[in-house]
């Protein structure tokens, strides 16, 4: 009965005289009916909040939002939230409801029920004909590397807005997902590696001798690498480490650890704080550089990543064979192809006495606090982009909204709209 102004304003007005009810009027949970004066008559609207729907991972311990999280999202006027049964294995469907969320137990009626999709990794393709048309997708999408999905968002009328591609700017860093969480994955390899490691981190002297610290060498001095050296130095480790940017060098020795320097000519980042991609030759040059650093190490940690592209190969199997049996490698990329010659992904292998850690996941090894951050990173982002006054979002310029939206909206209304993104499907 009711018009509604937008898909997620989920609120309509039409002249009262034009509304005819036979019996009684019921109002669904959600609705309410007012009675509005303006200058032209007397109009009833039929408000309802917008849904936000909590999908449980597959696969993956985390959960995208945490009761405490959503205690905070119901406390903004016209939210709601709704969970899928049993959505986490940390926190209790009584808790989630004692925060206020509603309990769902089936999928379909879930997504087909909600204005925004809350989840951590993207949907399987066959659940998108579930969702609403006209409603928001939100998740780690990969839109460089899934393009037949997001495709399919497009298709079905659904929104979608990756996380990967909020802007690296002060005002988006409380909605950061990428660093929240890469943060958390440092200090894990970190923790794994020491675990793995027939040796202690610290030095001890002890009456039966002194006992030299373990040597760490970090590759990558971005927010999973600066966390990874700042914990080998609090377990007591010895560490060095290299970063194609000149720029974070300050910040390593603010660490406490020893940079680098390998000459690799001009580098840099990118607007977004990325390191730039190298040429072959660079490559070369850097690879001979840390080959001595990684051969001396009883750890190497690898975090170099190219944003939507395969991640570089940095330690070869040649250089494996220059290790020391009983060295540990932890490779933080292995989920885009690997920094390390030869990583399998979520597997350890032992190549010439080397261990080779390539979990992909890392920050779901320490799941609660992952989840804490990313729903905290949710609540902000939702606080952005929801419009209060008007009960909508702001997604596009036309609804008021910002560069960090325009940044990580992938699709709307039916089209695929980044730039960027469409600029990569076409090939250039």
């Amino acid at each position: 009965m009711a018009r509604f102004r937008n898909p997620i304003s989920r609120t309509g007005c039409l002249p009262a005289t034009d509304l005819v009810f036979e019996g009684s009027l019921e109002i669904n949970q959600g609705f309410r009916c007012v009675d509005v004066w303006c200058s032209i008559g007397t109009y009833s609207c039929f408000e309802v909040d917008m849904i936000v729907a909590v999908v449980r991972e597959v696969l993956d311990s985390r959960s995208a939002l945490i009761p405490e999280a959503v205690k905070k999202l119901m406390e903004i006027q016209g939210i709601k939230v709704n969970i899928e049964a049993d959505l986490s294995k940390h926190w209790t469907n009584e808790e989630y409801q004692a925060a206020g969320a509603q309990l769902v137990r089936n999928r379909e009626d879930l997504l087909g029920g909600a204005d925004v999709i809350l989840r951590i990794n993207s949907s399987d393709a066959r659940e998108i004909a579930y969702a609403r048309r006209g409603s928001l997708h939100v998740s780690l999408l990969d839109p460089y590397n899934k393009r037949e999905l997001v495709e399919a968002y497009a298709k079905a009328g659904v929104d979608a807005l990756s996380l990967e591609m909020i802007p690296r700017t002060t005002l988006a860093q409380k909605m950061d997902v990428l660093s929240s969480q890469a943060s958390l994955a440092g200090y894990v390899a970190v923790i794994k590696a020491a675990e793995r490691l027939a040796r202690i981190f610290p030095m001890m002297m002890t009456p039966a001798g002194t006992i030299t610290p373990a040597k760490v060498f970090v590759i990558g001095a971005g927010v999973a690498g600066l966390q990874a050296i700042a914990t080998a130095k609090r377990l007591g480790a010895r560490v060095e480490a290299f970063d194609t940017r000149p720029v974070v060098e300050e910040q390593v020795q603010s660490l406490g650890a020893k940079f680098l320097r390998v000459d690799l000519g001009e580098t840099g980042q990118t607007k977004d704080g990325y390191a730039k991609a190298l040429s072959p030759e660079q490559i070369a040059k850097q690879q001979e550089a840390m080959a001595r650093a990684v051969a001396s190490s009883d750890v190497t940690i690898t975090t170099a990543k190219l944003f939507g592209r395969k991640a570089p190969i940095l330690i070869t199997s040649k250089m494996l064979k220059m290790l020391r049996p009983g060295s540990i490698i932890v490779d933080l990329a292995a989920g885009s192809g690997g920094n390390v010659e030869g990583v399998e992904i979520d597997k350890e292998i032992v190549v010439n006495g080397v261990r080779i850690i390539g979990i992909d996941n890392m920050p779901g090894e320490v799941a609660v606090h992952a989840s804490q951050m990313f729903a905290s990173n949710m609540v902000n982002l939702l606080r952005h982009i929801y419009d209060t006054d008007r009960g909508i979002l702001k997604l596009d310029k036309d609804s008021g909204a910002d560069e960090i939206a325009l940044g990580c909206v992938i699709v709307r209304g039916g089209a695929v709209v980044h730039e960027g993104i469409k600029a990569h499907y076409k090939g250039e």
